[in-house]
């Protein structure tokens, strides 16, 4: 495969760019604010409400910055087959379900924007925990991983040769089996309070970085 290199010009944003950040910025911070108002949380650690942002941000700008490439039905529809596969993949290891339960049922986490609202859900033999950051920030490595495919079928087998040993593919998942979340999904509270979510904030952004600048693209 060959590299891609990125000039400085490209990574420096534009005045447009950087007024539409500031904004969204500034709309989660209004929103953090809102909730602690109107509920009756106090807030916490600084870092623990602004986990949550990051991989939502993190993960809007991936997705925006790769775009839509152009390709056939036929390749999207393979591409999309793996990215589904791919998402199936990380919410397993990432702690979003889990083949156990404690049949309690179903219910609505209201916890602090980013972290919630949570659908928790509890059954007899399975358990479903959806953050929702968790979940968009998975479904946009799943789409960074499809784009992957659908680059990557132009070159014919020697692409897909190359994609299955795409260290930012497997890089997501090895790296969160490393860093143990799996926890306790049966409910959202202790998910959210009892992980090491620095060191997974730091494998999703380091994940999205080497799915928009991969080599070959």
């Amino acid at each position: 495969m060959g590299t891609r290199t990125v000039s400085t010009g490209q990574l420096a944003p534009d005045r447009g760019t950087l007024l539409t950040w500031a904004a969204v910025l500034n709309g989660e911070l209004v929103l953090v604010l809102l909730y602690f108002a109107l509920s009756s949380s106090t807030p916490g650690d600084v870092l623990w409400l602004a986990y949550p942002f990051v991989w939502l941000n993190v993960a809007a700008w991936g997705v925006r910055r790769v775009g839509v490439p152009s390709a056939s039905r036929r390749q999207w529809l393979a591409a999309g087959a793996v990215g589904v596969a791919y998402f199936l993949l990380l919410g397993g290891v990432g702690g979003l379900y889990m083949f156990h339960g404690a049949d309690l049922g179903s219910r609505i986490a209201w916890l602090s924007p980013g972290w919630g609202p949570a659908l928790v859900y509890s059954g007899p033999t399975v358990t479903v925990s959806l953050l929702p950051f968790k979940v968009g920030g998975y479904a946009a490595l799943a789409y960074l991983v499809a784009v992957t495919v659908v680059d990557t079928a132009r070159t014919g087998l020697a692409g897909f040769l190359g994609l299955l040993s795409c260290v930012s593919c497997t890089w997501p998942v090895l790296a969160t089996l490393a860093t143990g979340l799996f926890g306790s999904a049966s409910t959202a509270v202790v998910v959210a309070e009892s992980q090491p979510y620095a060191l997974s904030t730091a494998v999703f952004v380091s994940s999205v970085l080497l799915l928009v600048w991969r080599p070959s693209r």
